[in-house]
């Protein structure tokens, strides 16, 4: 599909009040193209097993202190045979197949990943779920002005957008326990589908075209 067959997206335009005042086209290249859902839902398998630091750790039988000497005579105790103190069958025993020290990491071709972000994007673009701000810049963090920016905006569970790193923005965020922050080259597939709606700042499109268009 080319860009002229691709059909125009648009999305609501804020203030910084919350107060809605227009529309805006979208850029089809990020908002316009078709969803894969088996793409994006690899790359949020990769980016959520890259989580994992693997440092969970169990010793086995042989790796317990103790256990060297064999606990009564094979024969005429009455009682089952036993080898160690320390199998897997006593207390403070080994454990069998417990977890080791691995790496859970998957790769993912940066093409697969910019697919699957786009994908990503136009999928809350076609469900209605993209906003954009005007601009936002604060003199200073306002936890409570954003809330109420995001509570007028019907987007309590956001993830934000910025063109860069605004720190009085980002503090505003930082305690708002459904909202995010991002900036827009950070911004990735699972971020977007975690949050009910994302809401760019208009100039963050931008950046975010010389990035992925």
């Amino acid at each position: 599909m080319s860009v002229a067959e691709i059909p125009q997206v648009t999305a609501p335009l804020f203030n910084q009040e919350g107060e809605r005042i227009g529309e805006v086209d979208l850029p089809a290249e990020l908002f316009g193209q078709p969803v894969n859902v088996p793409l994006m839902h690899q790359v949020v398998v990769a980016y959520l097993a890259n989580q994992r630091v693997g440092t969970a750790s169990t010793k086995t039988r042989g790796e317990v202190r103790g256990g060297g000497r064999k606990p009564w005579p094979q024969k005429g105790t009455g009682r089952a045979r036993q080898g160690s103190i320390r199998s897997p069958l006593w207390r403070k025993g080994g454990v069998v197949f417990g977890p080791k020290p691995r790496d859970y990491r998957q790769d993912v071709p940066k093409k697969a990943r910019r697919a699957a972000l786009r994908s990503a994007l136009s999928a809350k673009a076609r469900d209605g779920e993209i906003l954009v701000l005007e601009e936002l810049s604060f003199p200073e963090p306002k936890t409570r002005r954003m809330a109420k920016l995001l509570e007028k905006m019907d987007a309590a569970n956001a993830l934000v957008v910025l063109p860069d790193l605004n720190r009085n923005a980002w503090l505003s965020f930082r305690n708002l326990p459904e909202a995010e922050a991002m900036v827009a080259t950070d911004l990735n597939t699972y971020k977007v589908l975690e949050h009910a709606k994302v809401v760019f700042v208009r100039s963050a499109i931008d950046r975010l075209m010389e990035v992925l268009g």
